[in-house]
């Protein structure tokens, strides 16, 4: 994949999707001095929005849509950006340099730049009321959101599938409205993807004392529906069924790599880039969550579902749009709001060898170290922000990390970071 900056202020940029990602690339593009023509097309009738408020303040009714703009939308018109709603693009044609869209218009490009994201997983069960079913729900856009706002309301039965970030957030979330709610997770402790066992047991609790039944090992077998085709009764592993009024699927996210896949680009699960956000295709960028990207951090190429790790990509694909090189190289970080308890994570654990906790559990702030072979890979913090800031600098720095010391709340964390060059 060779990165090539000769882009001219004369070509015109079409961004294909519009979420996060997209909206900060359009505006970065601007901020960089870029006068071409920029566009947006996104398959929703919304300009770019934030997509982690809709399972917490937005599903509960706390903020409006105004408040999940990336940007005011005046913002978009102030700096001659075009946005094309509900046009959903189905063909790459590179020759020519044209995206089709669904409703069969063609748009020319001179670089193109696919934010195309992802969409949930759905469940793969064989009967087909299951994804008809007017009060079973995935939760991804503000459309999701207003289909199950009628049925999220206080007495009503609510069975989540999946006991990942998503699904316990919504539990959080319906448990403050008054909602009965039961967490089905197939595997055997909830997160079990992402954290360690201290940390699913920390959360399995809190989520019980708020009155969330939590069913791990137990796998989703089918449903039962009324005469209009609606959900009345889950059914589970040794004949386990559970009444339901409103169910919400939460098992995961697909990348939007179709296009791209057909268009006879590289894809390594997701849009394959290098640092820059460069494609195989010399004017094909991608950004988001549908691109997997080299991680000098990781020593492993990885594709991140992450709001930050988005915001990144975009500015460093913006500054490629000008002329610049500057190479997305950050080390990964995300949070999860459940109750009145943040969680932020930094890093990826996955082959560590020791967990570390600084705090307790039982007093619902404490930081979980995850180390391997000494070394520190990644740090989980509840309710902890300020050590959290630091704990992203540890990782970064891959210190070689004393067990005894990371547990020590005597000692402060910033004694392990390197110290600063002296000024010239």
């Amino acid at each position: 994949m060779t990165t090539e900056a000769s882009f001219t202020a004369t070509d015109s940029v079409l961004i294909v999707g519009a979420g996060h990602a997209a909206g900060e690339l359009a505006i970065a593009l601007r901020m960089n001095g870029y006068t071409g023509a920029v566009t947006l097309v996104g398959d929703e009738p919304h300009l770019p929005y934030q997509r982690p408020p809709l399972s917490k303040a937005f599903l509960s009714g706390e903020i409006t849509i105004d408040r999940l703009h990336v940007k005011a939308p005046a913002t978009y018109d102030n700096a001659k950006i075009e946005f094309i709603p509900n046009a959903l693009a189905t063909r790459i044609d590179r020759v020519a340099k044209t995206v089709t869209l669904q409703d069969g218009r063609q748009l020319s490009y001179g670089k193109l730049v696919l934010a195309t994201g992802g969409r949930p997983r759905l469940l793969s069960l064989p009967d087909e009321r299951v994804n008809k079913a007017p009060n079973l729900h995935y939760l991804r856009t503000i459309g999701h959101v207003d289909g199950m706002r009628e049925q999220f309301k206080p007495g009503n039965k609510l069975v989540i599938i999946g006991g990942g970030y998503i699904g316990l957030e919504v539990a959080a979330v319906a448990r403050k409205k008054g909602i009965d709610v039961t967490v089905l997770e197939a595997m055997p402790r909830v997160l079990q993807r992402v954290t360690a066992p201290e940390l699913s047991e920390f959360y399995s609790r809190v989520h019980t004392e708020a009155g969330v039944h939590i069913l791990v090992n137990t796998a989703l077998t089918g449903f039962e529906f009324d005469e209009s085709g609606k959900v009345t009764t889950v059914l589970a592993g040794d004949g386990l069924r559970i009444p339901a009024d409103v169910v919400i699927v939460g098992i995961g996210l697909i990348p939007n790599v179709e296009i791209a896949q057909e268009a006879g680009l590289l894809v390594d699960n997701g849009i394959a880039v290098d640092e820059y956000g460069q494609t195989s295709d010399p004017d094909i960028l991608a950004i988001g969550d549908c691109s997997s990207h080299p991680s000098a951090y990781a020593g492993r190429r990885i594709r991140l579902e992450s709001v930050p790790s988005a915001l990144e990509q975009a500015r460093s694909a913006a500054a490629l749009l000008v002329g610049q090189l500057k190479p997305y190289n950050a080390v990964p970080w995300f949070w999860s709001d459940q109750y009145d308890l943040k969680l932020q994570m930094v890093g990826l654990n996955q082959g560590y060898d020791t967990v570390v906790l600084r705090g307790s559990p039982a007093n619902r702030n404490f930081l979980a170290f995850y180390l391997k072979d000494g070394v520190l890979l990644a740090v989980d913090s509840v309710s902890r922000p300020q050590e959290f800031m630091i704990a992203k600098k540890l990782v970064a720095e891959k210190i070689k990390g004393d067990p005894a010391q990371l547990a020590d709340e005597t000692r402060p964390l910033k004694e392990l970071l390197a110290p600063a060059a002296p000024a010239a």
